[in-house]
C-alpha cells in the first residue's frame, strides 16, 4: 500500500474540539463565510495553523448557491492563516467552472499572490472532463486540483462519473503534473472503502469529509471493511445537536476514515 492522504473532517462549528481538531495538526478545510462571521470558529482554525496544519480556504458555493468575492476570500483566508483558497466550480458544467474559476483567479491575483489557488474538475460528459482537466492542468494560476466525490450510481468506466476511474486514468496516462497539488473533495458512494484504491496513487495529497460526523449523528457506524451503505443524509449545516452519546461512534467513525486513508492522526484527548 502507497503513502497516505490526509483527512480533514468536516462539523459543525460546536463540535470543532470533539471531532476536527489533529494530532498532529495536518490539514483542514475551511468555510470562508464562516470565517468571516463566527469568531470562535475563526480562532480554532487560527490555532490549527499556528499548529502547523495547512489550511484550505472554501469559496462558499455549495452552501451559499455563489461564491464569496475574491476580497472576502483573501480577507478570510489571511484570517485564519490560510495557504489555499478553492475556486467556485459549477456541477457538471465543465464550461461554466473554468470561466468561474478564471475569473475568480483572475480577481484574487489582481489582489495578491500570496494563495495557492485550487481548480475543481467537472463535467457532463468524459470529452468534457478531459478538457476541463487539461485546461486547469495547464495554466499557470492553478497550484491544485481538486476531484469531486462520485456521487451516485454510474458506469465504471467513465472519467466524469467514477473517481477511481478518473484517478488510475491520468496514472496510466501520465497526466498527473508534480507541480500540482491533487485532492479528494468529499467522500463518495463507496465511502472510505474508495481511500483504499486512491492510496494507490502516491500523488493525492488528501481528502475531506462530513459523512463521519453524520453518519456518527445519525447512530451509523462506518465498519472498516465495508460494506459502505449512505442513506438519505443532512447536510452538515442542517445536522442540529448531537447527542452526546454518539459523541464515541462519531470518533470511532473518523478513525475508520483514516485508518482507510493510511493516516496516523488521531483527535487530541485532551479536546475530545
Amino acid at each position: 500500500m502507497a503513502k497516505s492522504i490526509d483527512v480533514s473532517v468536516i462539523a459543525p462549528p460546536a463540535y470543532l474540539d470533539a471531532f476536527v481538531a489533529q494530532e498532529p495538526a495536518r490539514i483542514h478545510h475551511v468555510a470562508a463565510q464562516r470565517v468571516l462571521t463566527d469568531p470562535a470558529y475563526r480562532t480554532f482554525f487560527q490555532h490549527e495553523a499556528q499548529r502547523g496544519a495547512e489550511v484550505i480556504v472554501d469559496n462558499g458555493v455549495f452552501e451559499l448557491g455563489h461564491a464569496l468575492p475574491a476580497l472576502d476570500l483573501i480577507e478570510a483566508a489571511r484570517a485564519v492563516g490560510a495557504r489555499e483558497i478553492i475556486l467556485p466550480d459549477v456541477m457538471q458544467d465543465g464550461r461554466a467552472t473554468i470561466k468561474a474559476s478564471d475569473k475568480a483567479a483572475r480577481e484574487i491575483r489582481d489582489l495578491s499572490d500570496d494563495f495557492r489557488l485550487c481548480a475543481v474538475v467537472h463535467a457532463a460528459d468524459d470529452e468534457e472532463w478531459l478538457r476541463c482537466y487539461d485546461h486547469f492542468a495547464s495554466i499557470d494560476y492553478v497550484g491544485a486540483i481538486a476531484l469531486p466525490a462520485s456521487r451516485r450510481p454510474a458506469p465504471e468506466e467513465q472519467l466524469c462519473r467514477t473517481r477511481w476511474t478518473a484517478t488510475r486514468y491520468l496514472e496510466e496516462n501520465g497526466m498527473v503534473e508534480e507541480r500540482i497539488v491533487y485532492r479528494l473533495l468529499g467522500l463518495g458512494r463507496t465511502g472510505h472503502l474508495e481511500l483504499l484504491e486512491q492510496r494507490e496513487h502516491e500523488w493525492i495529497a488528501s481528502v475531506d469529509g462530513a459523512a463521519p460526523v453524520i453518519l456518527g449523528a445519525m447512530g451509523i457506524a462506518m465498519l472498516p471493511g465495508g460494506p459502505y451503505e449512505k442513506p438519505s443524509t443532512p447536510r452538515i449545516e442542517n445536522l442540529g445537536p448531537i447527542p452526546e452519546d454518539r459523541f464515541g461512534l462519531i470518533q470511532r467513525n473518523i478513525t475508520v476514515v483514516r485508518e482507510a486513508a493510511g493516516s496516523s492522526v488521531r483527535i487530541p484527548e485532551a479536546r475530545a
